[in-house]
């Protein structure tokens, strides 16, 4: 009988093995707890459908524990009497239970769209960019696009530093981030969430039987899409309580009359949730129950501009002088255009009031769309003389000397 040799060992064929793709390697990613929980709850067996599956159903899983948190069906058994106003507990929870779906949303909804559209929106920012107005269009289509003005600021920053875009290109496109953020708001503001679970279906559905990369990528799009306006809904219920209780509602009040309260809490909020568009989308969700009234909302929303600095400002840390001016420019703006907000807060809503109909959440959404679009006129014509004076406070640093 023939005797076939020996192979080589499972060590030897591990080692001779070609690297996993991507940087950082495989073994060295940072942990996800996303990716823990679908481990620990779907092993994860070689690549096929139905470990694909395997692992969807387990991330679902997770999806409808914090579905079961937010609609209050796991309460706090004390045996006490029930207290006067909401439920705390099952608003809590409802609270962060949507807020978690919520979150994870934007996330799962940002990274896929800079998967599909990333590379094309860096490109067209360096070329339609060779004057101030299409500038502020392109600015305001990448953010429509990648969902995320904090996203296109800081690719303008790093464009900026690399020497692909110059300081007086950026500005436009600086400004137009604004009025592109403002798509979501306008989103939120319709009734796309009852639809959330179909969403979340096709979403998911997509990225299982998705044979290109592609398809799986729009599947991730869609599933974002619904786990956001998903999250936004099981908020909204929790909080519904909180219309008619007393002090809450004076609270409100009370961030009405002082606006210069609620922008620093709109501003605090976007700063610890990292995007703008996530407050303005928790503030039109609580509008429309009338849990926040139209004065706390514009407020709110006013903060939301000035907190979404924050990215810029660190991204442009340690840059070249170009990139930092492009950090300023984007933060004095957005503090001068709230600070003209705060002014004229009565007249704004005055007009948002009147645009919008009767929902406040899409007066708020309205006011939002008419306070950066007025903010980027107003400024615009005089983007020059700003990056002149840029330019004198934050100079260039000199060439080190030959020799």
């Amino acid at each position: 009988m023939a005797t076939h040799p020996a192979g080589p060992s499972r060590p030897a064929r591990m080692a001779g093995r070609r690297p996993c793709r991507g940087s950082p390697p495989c073994d060295d990613r940072a942990p996800s707890p996303w990716r823990a929980a679908s481990r620990t709850l779907a092993p994860l067996v070689p690549r096929s459908p139905l470990a694909r599956a395997g692992r969807w159903a387990a991330r679902l899983s997770l999806v409808l524990l914090a579905a079961l948190a937010s609609t209050g069906t796991v309460t706090a058994q004390t045996g006490a009497a029930a207290p006067s106003g909401p439920d705390w507990v099952t608003l809590a929870l409802g609270v962060v239970g949507g807020l978690t779906l919520f979150l994870y949303g934007v996330s799962r909804l940002s990274g896929a769209l800079q998967d599909a559209a990333g590379e094309k929106v860096r490109a067209a920012l360096g070329r339609f960019t060779t004057n101030r107005l299409s500038a502020v269009g392109t600015g305001a289509v990448a953010t429509a696009i990648l969902e995320s003005s904090s996203v296109t600021t800081v690719m303008v920053v790093a464009l900026v530093n690399a020497g692909l875009l110059t300081f007086a290109q950026s500005l436009g496109v600086v400004m137009g981030s604004n009025i592109g953020t403002t798509a979501s708001s306008l989103l939120f503001a319709t009734d796309l969430d009852r639809y959330a679970p179909l969403l979340l279906a096709a979403g998911v559905g997509l990225h299982l039987a998705a044979r290109s990369a592609r398809v799986r990528t729009a599947g991730l799009v869609v599933l974002g899409v619904g786990l956001v306006f998903f999250g936004l809904n099981l908020v909204g219920e929790a909080v519904e309580p909180l219309r008619d209780y007393g002090p809450f509602v004076d609270l409100m009040a009370g961030v009405g009359r002082n606006v210069l309260l609620g922008v620093a809490v709109g501003a605090l909020a976007t700063v610890v949730l990292q995007s703008s568009s996530a407050t303005v989308g928790i503030v039109i969700v609580l509008a429309s129950q009338g849990v926040v009234s139209l004065p706390a909302g514009i407020a709110l929303m006013l903060g939301a501009e000035v907190g979404t600095c924050a990215d810029t400002l660190l991204a442009s840390v340690g840059r070249s002088r170009a990139a930092v001016r492009t950090g300023l420019f984007h933060l004095g703006f957005n503090v001068a255009t709230a600070a003209v907000g705060v002014a004229l807060a009565i007249q704004l809503a005055a007009l948002a009031e009147a645009l919008g109909g009767g929902d406040v959440g899409r007066q708020i959404a309205v006011a939002q769309v008419v306070f950066n679009v007025a903010g980027v006129a107003l400024v615009l014509p005089f983007t020059g003389l700003v990056a002149r004076a840029l330019e004198w406070a934050v100079p260039d640093r000199p060439a080190p000397a030959a020799g």
